[in-house]
């Protein structure tokens, strides 16, 4: 499996072979990136804002996933459930959909723009183990450095990947903080972003929680 990051919470995820694409909360160019290109064979969408839902973006005849439930296309198994973009139960930002992504026998979890202080017993449920783990860290709009500590011990993936945090082209209207308090909160010093994550499920035999900071 290979992964790419794009900026804010959007993946590209290509599974081994690199014959089934799946792509996460693409972006809107507005927010000083370059969205991803090309084809994919499944979209998923968290919430309806312009920096995760611009799927016009996305060329072929993916497969567009915005809601909550259980989906298998080719062979990818996709869960959404259920959060709250806010610590109000969806009253300010509305509702933010997890998704619990399945390819090569490696589970994914992708938390949208997630704002809660912490999950259920039922979303963790509904998660289940988790392999990977696409976390928002930069707070104002999503979870801060501190709340996704908690929630990643919540999790207990074997991977961590920050994500929604500032980077360089970012606008500056997207306030947000960067990833070096998340890394202090995990009780990691500065790490060097890699360009793409190459991943196998004989790679997550055992592993030890790790932080990957992914480049753009």
């Amino acid at each position: 499996m290979t992964i790419n990051w794009y900026g804010q919470s959007c993946f590209k995820i290509a599974n081994q072979g690199n014959h089934l694409t799946v792509v996460t909360d693409p972006f809107d160019k507005s927010i000083g990136l370059n969205p991803p290109r090309g084809n994919a064979d499944i979209i998923t969408v968290s919430h309806s804002h312009y920096d995760h839902n611009n799927i016009s973006t996305i060329t072929g005849e993916p497969f567009i996933i915005e809601g909550a439930g259980e989906y298998e296309i080719k062979g990818i198994s996709v869960t959404g459930v259920r959060g709250f973009h806010d610590e109000k139960k969806g009253q300010e930002r509305g509702q933010n959909i997890i998704y619990l992504i399945k390819i090569d026998g490696i589970r994914m979890c992708h938390l949208g723009d997630l704002g809660q202080k912490s999950l259920s017993s039922s979303q963790l449920e509904a998660i289940g183990k988790v392999d990977i783990l696409m976390i928002p860290i930069g707070g104002v709009y999503t979870i801060d450095a501190h709340t996704a500590s908690k929630i990643t011990k919540q999790i207990e993936p074997n991977v961590i990947i920050p994500m929604h945090y500032k980077i360089k082209k970012l606008k500056a209207d997207m306030d947000i903080e960067g990833v070096d308090g998340f890394l202090k909160e995990m009780g990691l010093d500065k790490k060097s972003p890699i360009e793409k994550l190459v991943i196998s499920k004989k790679d997550l035999s055992n592993k030890e929680m790790e932080v990957v900071v992914m480049g753009v």
